[in-house]
């Protein structure tokens, strides 16, 4: 058996993955390739069968989303690491080397991830990662690479192996153990944020998370939920108050998750300013959906909640009034 398995989630993705696919099965030779179908209803089966036979395909009965749709197939994988790669990811010649080199060095890294490009803007970062995330005190996500909507050019600034507190979905390698041990993503985020919440408890149970500069990928973005979508709105909102709820510290708890409904308070307004009123429906509606989770959720926390997981007090202040538009160490 090989010792990684390269696993693409998959979902009426049939033109993704004629484009990406090839590449995927040509720069992976060190891997097993799965594509986990979530219930596609277009030719995505028939384009894998057809045009990449090596592939081994794993078809989920339903459409379980990012989070639960590789809880399911991955029960069936038992390659030592898995990379997971969305549909929507160009891969480049010797991207795994690097990965593979790392894990077998440094047996406490248990997640990594490799730089993180723009497919369209091949020499920006990409939203969805960059060069590593980190998270404020508050919760709210950043990058290396892209702070909110500002995103860098890649100047090579960020070319130093480094640790980070969480690794895109996008492009996500974990150890198999370390994956099992958390029990995985977090079925009751279906998508988005739950790679944040999956490294948080890694970090939590003493794993580091690598930014690995030497792997390249170029990811398109948006391809199943675009930015101005306002499920996409929902999901963030909703996700990032159930991952807080699991992740703080007692001390923590009540205090910071207080602030964030303020704060998602004060970001509906703003949505309704800009005339984006299905926007701020959606924090509302995350908003019930969260007071719905919080009390199964408050019985997800460990007991190893750990106080120093935040890189900045408030990015938000940072970004907004100092104009802290470049990651600052």
């Amino acid at each position: 058996m090989k010792k990684i398995a390269v696993v693409i989630l998959n979902w009426n993705g049939a033109n993704l993955l004629e484009q990406f696919l090839p590449g995927a099965v040509r720069y992976s030779e060190e891997a097993t390739v799965y594509v986990v179908d979530n219930a596609s209803t277009d030719s995505s089966i028939e384009v894998i069968k057809t045009q990449f036979p090596s592939v081994k395909i794993i078809q989920n009965d339903g459409n379980y989303g990012f989070a639960k749709g590789y809880n399911v197939a991955l029960q069936q994988v038992e390659e030592d690491y898995y990379a997971l790669i969305n549909s929507d990811i160009e891969v480049t010649e010797g991207w795994l080397t690097p990965i593979l080199s790392i894990f077998n060095k440094e047996p406490k890294i248990g997640i990594t991830q490799p730089k993180i490009l723009d497919y369209k803007r091949r020499d920006y970062f990409e939203y969805a990662g960059a060069a590593g995330g980190f998270i404020d005190q508050f919760g709210y996500p950043f990058c290396r690479g892209r702070i909110f909507d500002t995103i860098e050019k890649d100047n090579g600034q960020y070319d130093d192996e480094t640790e980070i507190f969480w690794a895109s979905g996008a492009c996500l390698f974990i150890r198999k153990e370390v994956y099992r041990k958390l029990n995985g993503f977090d079925d009751d985020f279906f998508a988005h944020q739950e790679e944040i919440d999956l490294c948080w408890r890694a970090f939590n149970m003493g794993y580091k998370a690598k930014y690995v500069t030497k792997s390249v990928v170029y990811h398109v973005g948006g391809a199943t939920l675009n930015q101005n979508n306002p499920k996409k709105t929902f999901l963030n909102f909703r996700n990032s108050l159930l991952m807080l709820t699991k992740n703080l510290p007692e001390n923590k708890l009540v205090p910071i998750l207080f602030a964030r409904l303020c704060l998602d308070g004060l970001a509906g307004i703003q949505f309704i300013f800009h005339g984006k009123f299905k926007h701020c429906f959606a924090i509302l509606k995350a908003h019930f959906h969260f007071y719905h989770l919080i009390n199964s959720n408050l019985k997800k926390r460990k007991g190893n909640t750990a106080d120093n997981y935040y890189h900045k007090k408030s990015i938000i202040y940072n970004y907004f009034v100092k104009n802290g538009t470049i990651f600052e160490k």
